[in-house]
């Protein structure tokens, strides 16, 4: 298993020293990074997504099987309030049409009436003939409502005009809790008269409470005022006001969730009762509606998380085995850039010979040559005076030929293809001689260069073969980038016990900002076709490999100014 894990980590993740080697310029770490970065997020945001949609749709199909029981209850209980009503709309309404104002008008008559009510219905407590001025003319019932005129009363104008009325819970002149309902007939000469029966609200309630379960809170009516019209276990008594808002109506039973004057969150389905301004509610605490099933929810969220940990498994080892094959290429392609970087130290030593060939070898051949017939013809002349003094002159000039030729000889030398070889090197006097290569370029385009060191600097340990190329590629792009009479200016300080710059400063052209960043990458160029992009990258490699640093500031029209950092003590 540890074996397993370790396979899905690549070891410059691990150690980050190994993700920056001194071959490349390649952050392998990063590349790896931004690999698992990316590829998990297109892989795991359409995941995620999913099982949230699922969780959604799951929850929406669990509420809505939840909300079922509240919905049949709600139609169930509509059903019988509504039945209730029209059976004794429909009595009333069928007394009107089977009698005449004349025969209600005679107590005997309504009489038979009222008792045939109570039996056929059984809740009427009283009936009353009122006329269109709004006068009791004939009332059977327990209260003495003798004189009564009900026109001021909200019921008998309703009535008026709807033609049939059915009222709120309401007390009314008998002091208790009843509901009327009243029905107008049409006479002939153009009148009108009201019958009305009144109900006790006993069987009222009854027909709500018989619907009530355990398995809700609370069940009752109210009308749009929001005021209780049934009995409520915990909202007020009849006649009260309830304590949370009213749903807004509809034509259709629905759910909703709304908080009480407790800040409790309650589930209220709700019904308006169709012809009357009852409405039908059913309560239950949110909570225990609405909460998703538990068990489920905790196998999705297993089954994501163990998703989630084999697709970044799947990444880790997918990336991990692309970016070495990445790192694999890289160092291929970096043992080929350690033969350009031969490739390109003999063009530039080519570069330099063709001009010390032209410079030095053939005039030191005819001075050598010229020597030598001095010297010839001295010891053959007897008589001369100066003899010895010439011969002197001529030997020293031969001296001075042999000099040119060891410098030649050392050209020859540093060409040469060699592995890192350390020995103890004075820094000052390396530059010196790199300076002596291109000394002539220097003077014949008016380039001041100036070397600066701090006498206590001590010889390093490194290679005197690579130090020169480094050297010769920065002050060979330095002398490129200043024009005629500009300046070069070379110092070597100190940075601390263990550490030496070297910083090669001049006043040229300047890099631009976008390209500083790619400066020092394979086959980047600024020359255009002149340059082959390889010298920079060559010498970052060779200071990398030495033990060094090396980075560049720049601004434009303003100069350049290269930094080389050496370890003073051998490397390890």
């Amino acid at each position: 298993m540890l074996k397993f894990l370790k396979s899905l980590l690549p070891q410059f993740l691990v150690d980050y020293t190994k993700s920056q080697t001194d071959e490349t310029l390649f952050n392998y770490r990063r590349i790896w990074i931004v690999a698992v970065i990316g590829t998990a997020f297109v892989s795991l945001i359409p995941l995620i997504f999913l099982a949230s949609w699922n969780i959604f749709q799951f929850k929406k199909a669990m509420n809505a099987e939840k909300k079922l029981p509240f919905f049949n209850l709600i139609s169930h209980t509509d059903q019988a309030v509504s039945m209730y009503l029209d059976e004794r709309k429909s009595a009333l309404r069928f007394i009107l049409e089977d009698n005449t104002f004349e025969e209600l008008s005679n107590s005997s008559r309504l009489s038979r009436i009222l008792h045939n009510l109570k039996i056929a219905i059984g809740d009427v407590v009283d009936i009353a003939l009122i006329t269109s001025d709004g006068s009791l003319r004939t009332y059977l019932g327990p209260y003495n409502l003798a004189g009564k005129n009900y026109k001021d009363e909200y019921w008998f104008h309703e009535v008026m005009l709807r033609g049939i009325y059915i009222s709120d819970v309401f007390l009314g002149f008998r002091d208790f809790p009843h509901i009327v309902i009243a029905a107008k007939q049409e006479m002939s000469n153009g009148d009108f008269y009201v019958l009305r029966i009144t109900l006790d609200t006993q069987k009222f309630n009854g027909i709500i409470m018989d619907q009530s379960s355990e398995s809700f809170k609370d069940i009752f009516l109210v009308n749009k005022q929001g005021i209780i019209q049934t009995p409520s276990r915990f909202y007020g008594n009849v006649l009260e006001e309830i304590t949370f808002p009213l749903p807004k109506f509809m034509k259709t039973s629905d759910i909703t969730e709304v908080i009480d004057s407790g800040d409790q969150k309650l589930l209220v389905g709700y019904s308006f009762i169709s012809g009357t301004s009852f409405i039908l509610l059913v309560i239950e605490q949110s909570k225990e509606i609405l909460s998703l099933d538990e068990p489920f929810l905790s196998r999705l969220i297993v089954f994501l998380i163990v998703s989630i940990i084999i697709v970044l498994a799947v990444i880790f080892r997918v990336s991990t085995t692309m970016v070495k094959k990445i790192e694999e290429a890289d160092r291929r392609r970096v043992m080929f850039l350690h033969k350009i970087e031969h490739t390109n130290k003999m063009a530039s030593i080519g570069r330099l010979a063709a001009g010390v060939a032209h410079e030095i070898n053939n005039p030191l051949a005819i001075i050598n040559q010229k020597a030598g017939l001095l010297k010839d013809v001295c010891n053959l002349t007897d008589n001369l005076k100066e003899k010895n003094q010439f011969l002197r002159i001529a030997d020293s000039i031969t001296k001075s030929v042999d000099r040119c030729g060891k410098i030649t000889y050392r050209l020859l030398g540093f060409a040469k293809h060699i592995d890192v070889q350390l020995e103890s090197i004075n820094l000052k006097a390396l530059i010196e001689e790199v300076l002596g290569f291109l000394e002539k370029e220097a003077e014949y385009r008016n380039i001041d260069i100036k070397l600066e060191s701090d006498p206590e600097i001590p010889d390093i340990t490194s290679d005197r073969s690579r130090l020169q190329q480094v050297f010769i590629n920065i002050i060979n792009n330095a002398m490129a980038a200043v024009s005629e009479g500009g300046y070069i200016i070379i110092r070597a300080k100190f940075i601390d016990t263990e550490n030496i710059a070297i910083t090669i400063e001049d006043d040229g052209l300047g890099i631009k900002p976008e390209h500083l960043k790619n400066i020092f990458e394979p086959f980047f160029t600024t020359k255009g076709r002149e340059g082959s992009g390889l010298g920079l990258s060559i010498t970052y490699g060779i200071v990398k490999k030495l033990g060094g640093r090396i980075y560049v500031e720049s601004a434009i029209n303003k100069g350049t100014k290269f930094t080389v950092e050496m370890p003073i003590t051998k490397l390890q």
